[in-house]
């Protein structure tokens, strides 16, 4: 396939570290590098966004779809640059275009930074690992990290269910099948019905959206395998909570009573700028399901959840504040920047200065 027009301008981003490159007509031509906009010299002028859409949009299907709709998503693979996944749509009268870059290099977990800890989660035979946080959180690194490390050491069939494929995994000692909405299959749904049938020993779900989806997940769960997925929460009480939510109360109890069993890790992380050579590094939150954890959730206690994790060190578990004091003590992260992205910054100061408050009698009480 030959060079697309856009050649230039994929091929700095990529070389940048660029997640995302945003394409608007008679604008710059921006990327998204460690999380930030940058403008590019590139204007993407009226001719270059016709050329642009009209060299990716290769089907009547599609061209119908933008036509109908005002979106199409679709994916698109640049020679000598890479794979990206791209939505174009319609906005003022006009197409734009934003671009995601489909990454082939996979951090391991020592290169992205988190806890060793993570290895021993990972290693898992069943129950669900949810990666939670905000949107740029770098969730579906940490994600990937995890099933890069499944798959150079054990020999499992790994199914992924994605919208849309953010990595491209090769198949190392495990076999890896990765399933794209839109098209591999039609929606989440229809894919997490059909999965139990492939033989899988690991599923990976893309996100964790609705009710539909966490049953799929609990059931999973229940017949053996280890799923693992992401969720919008930005605490291990609140991941908790938004699962609640996908159910009526009257459902909520036996929801939390299938949490109690199958939860086996939550992860809750947010990105901190590190303190030296650029980049960012994962701050986490780390809930095990320990007997303490397995209690709270059947007694419905999810407001204590974070005394117990404080005080889970033994465990494997960490506190986002003492993340962050572990990052600060090893000069990854600077104070003012840790301060800046605490859940309780008064908490924090007092940790930086040594003194430490004890949060066992909260969880008694």
């Amino acid at each position: 396939m030959p060079t697309s027009i856009m050649h230039d301008i994929l091929e700095l981003g990529v070389n940048s570290r660029a997640s995302d490159w945003h394409v608007k007509e008679d604008s710059p031509i921006t990327i998204r590098i460690d999380g930030r906009l940058v403008d590019t010299d590139m204007v993407a002028s009226k001719e270059i966004v016709q050329k642009t859409v009209a060299a990716m949009l290769s089907t009547d299907t599609l061209k119908n779809k933008l036509n109908e709709t005002g979106d199409a998503d679709l994916s698109f693979v640049e020679d000598g640059v890479g794979r990206f996944r791209v939505n174009i749509h319609k906005q003022r009268g006009m197409v734009s275009l934003a671009l995601r870059h489909v990454k082939r290099n996979i951090m391991s977990i020592e290169e992205l930074g988190v806890p060793q800890n993570v290895k021993r989660i990972a290693e898992s035979e069943r129950g669900i690992i949810i990666v939670s946080g905000t949107t740029g959180s770098g969730k579906s690194t940490t994600l990937a990290s995890i099933i890069e490390y499944i798959n150079q050491n054990f020999r499992k069939h790994i199914v992924t269910v994605e919208d849309p494929i953010e990595y491209e995994f090769q198949d190392k000692e495990s076999i890896i099948e990765q399933r794209e909405i839109g098209l591999d299959t039609v929606t989440f749904e229809s894919a997490l019905v059909h999965v139990l049938r492939q033989d899988p020993d690991v599923i990976m779900i893309g996100e964790m959206r609705d009710k539909e989806s966490f049953d799929a997940a609990l059931q999973a769960s229940d017949t053996g395998h280890l799923v693992l997925t992401t969720l919008h929460a930005t605490n291990s009480s609140q991941a908790v909570n938004r699962i609640l939510d996908f159910y009526d109360r009257s459902e909520q109890d036996a929801i939390r009573g299938a949490l109690a069993i199958n939860i086996k890790s939550i992860m809750c992380q947010r990105l901190i700028r590190r303190a030296f050579g650029g980049g960012v590094i994962p701050g986490l939150e780390i809930l095990i399901n320990t007997p303490i954890i397995r209690k709270m959730l059947e007694e419905n206690k999810i407001d204590k959840l974070h005394a117990a994790v404080e005080t889970g060190k033994e465990d494997g578990m960490q506190s986002f504040n003492q993340s962050l004091l572990s990052l600060v003590n090893e000069g990854l992260i600077t104070e003012e920047d840790a301060l800046k992205m605490a859940s309780n910054p008064e908490a924090l100061k007092m940790n930086l200065k040594g003194i430490f408050l004890d949060s066992r009698a909260e969880i008694l009480g």
